[in-house]
This record gives structure tokens, sequence and C-alpha cells, in this order.
């Protein structure tokens, strides 16, 4: 029997669970200014998975920088979900205008 599917799948699902508190919590803290570090977070990790030999590891780098990379839209939207007041806002962050 091979497993590598379900493997794939559970992770997968793992990284996405992991990946949405992880954008409301920066969002709230730091606004969208971390952006950027999502982004080289994003990039090492598809390089690493073009150069991993593990066809597993090397899927689950792919998926860890895509979701990377998608972080990047979620937490602009994030932004306009606070400003629509479904979310928290942080009032004790020293910038709220996160965008400049």
């Amino acid at each position: 029997m091979h497993f590598t599917g379900i493997i794939i799948t559970v992770i997968t699902f793992l990284i996405i669970g992991v990946f949405h508190p992880i954008v409301i919590k920066t969002e709230y803290y730091f606004g969208t200014k971390p952006w950027w570090v999502f982004l080289v977070l994003g990039i090492i990790c598809m390089i690493a998975s073009v150069v991993v030999d593990n066809v597993i590891l090397s899927t689950i780098l792919g998926i860890l920088g895509a979701t990377h990379l998608w972080t990047i839209k979620e937490l602009f939207e994030q932004e306009e979900r606070v400003a629509k007041g479904w979310y928290p806002k942080n009032e004790k962050r020293t910038s709220n205008n996160t965008n400049k």
C-alpha cells in the first residue's frame, strides 16, 4: 500500500489549519507590514522543494511555499475584514494605517 497521498493530504490540512490563526494574529499585532517575511519564506520553500529529492518532502515544501505566498493575499484581506468590523482592531498598535 502507498500512503504518500494520505500523508500529503493530512500535512496540507494541518498547514492550512496552522496558517489561519497566523494570518489573524499577524494582522492584529503587526498589521500588513511583515508581508515581505511571508514572501521570502515562500520563495525559500519553493526553491527547497525543487532541490529536495524526497517526493513527500518536496511536495510538502511546495505546499508550504504556496501557503506562505497565499498568506500575503490573506493578510491584506484580513486588514479589510478588520476595517469592516468582522475582526477586532488592535488599538494598541502604534500605526493602524498599515499600508503606508
